[in-house]
């Protein structure tokens, strides 16, 4: 295999496929927490691209390795990014109504226990993508987990800083929206896996 525009290219529409969980939660995020500061903005968009990064290559080596376990667990996935969304989404969902008439935008944001729960759950379905770079070397393995990684940071933080200027005039009805479209997407996953 060689560095071509094709794996370039590739890798690219790969990323912005794997993101697009991660992009919609980014967007409930900044909904949820307008006043945001752009390093937090920063962070929430580097840990999504870390996990979009993980996945694929965590996917690689059990396709080299334990090819067979991980078949097995791949069916478990869907079940685990619904359970996972949906109580973040439930969480969020249960604040923004029991707050959605303050105009406050002091709002608790999203902590680092949720974030790496968000990003768990938002990319666990990128594991099967290391069946489709199964045949790629180690250092190809490695540059196309980094260019999904960039692809997803670039588009979280849009994202984010979308659903801040969103949120701002909406405060507390934010919540409302950013939860209902975490569960969205865990449903969204757990339906597409049955089909």
């Amino acid at each position: 295999m060689t560095l071509s525009f094709s794996f370039f290219f590739n890798s690219t529409l790969l990323g912005v496929g794997l993101a697009m969980d991660a992009v919609s939660v980014s967007l409930a995020n900044g909904l949820n927490e307008p006043a945001m500061k752009k390093r937090k903005m920063c962070g929430i968009a580097g840990v999504f691209a870390f996990f979009q990064a993980l996945m694929p290559l965590i996917g690689w080596i059990c396709v080299h390795t334990v090819a067979q376990h991980f078949t097995a667990f791949k069916k478990l996935i869907p079940w685990i990014a619904l359970a996972l969304l949906g109580f973040i989404g439930g969480k969020m969902l249960y604040e923004g109504i029991k707050t959605r008439n303050s105009c406050s935008i002091e709002k608790p944001g999203v902590g680092f226990a949720a974030l790496l729960v968000q990003g768990v759950a938002t990319s666990i379905d990128a594991l099967s993508v290391g069946f489709t770079i199964a045949d790629y070397t180690l250092p190809f393995a490695l540059l196309a987990a980094l260019i999904i990684a960039a692809v997803t940071f670039i588009m979280c933080t849009a994202a984010i800083a979308i659903g801040k200027k969103a949120g701002t005039c909406m405060a507390g009805r934010a919540g409302i929206l950013g939860g209902a479209i975490l569960i969205f997407i865990g449903l969204e996953i757990f339906i597409t896996s049955l089909i």
